[in-house]
């Protein structure tokens, strides 16, 4: 079986995430692909950090029961399957907005779930990390950067 991962065809995994992506451009979400997930996986989940805000982590998407078959999100995909509560306390896609000063680094963590696409909608990161411990049988990542 291959190896899980996730990539982005609009930026490369360490690369300057375009401005498109972000609060000074459309603030669209960037089309995601993963493939290898493992066979006993029941749902999807992903979130998408900046460790290096100011005040700690800072979540800026939150999604999950995503199906075990779906191998991508389309750019702009919004508040579905289910979505959770970033750090803004809004629900959807809330891109990179870094202060101005030094970049910042932007995680996409993907992981496969044994559980199913069954959690009440409204979830933080924190609460669906609690959900997922135990559960989780792979997971990917990607990482941007950005700076203003």
């Amino acid at each position: 079986m291959p190896d899980f991962s996730i990539n982005s065809s609009a930026f490369g995994n360490g690369e300057r995430i375009p401005r498109r992506y972000t609060c000074q451009g459309e603030d669209h979400s960037p089309a995601l692909q993963w493939s290898g997930s493992p066979a006993e996986t029941r749902s999807l989940a992903l979130i998408l950090e900046d460790p290096d805000a100011p005040g700690g982590t800072f979540i800026h998407w939150v999604l999950y029961n995503l199906p075990p078959a779906l191998d991508h999100l389309d750019e702009g995909t919004g508040a579905s399957p289910t979505t959770g509560i970033n750090s803004a306390r809004r629900s959807g896609y809330m891109g990179p907005c870094p202060p101005p000063g030094r970049p910042h680094r932007y995680y996409w963590r993907l992981f496969a779930l044994d559980l199913p696409a069954d959690l009440e909608p409204g979830l933080s990161a924190a609460e669906l990390r609690r959900r997922m411990q135990g559960h989780v049988l792979a997971e990917a990542q990607w990482m941007g950067t950005y700076q203003r």
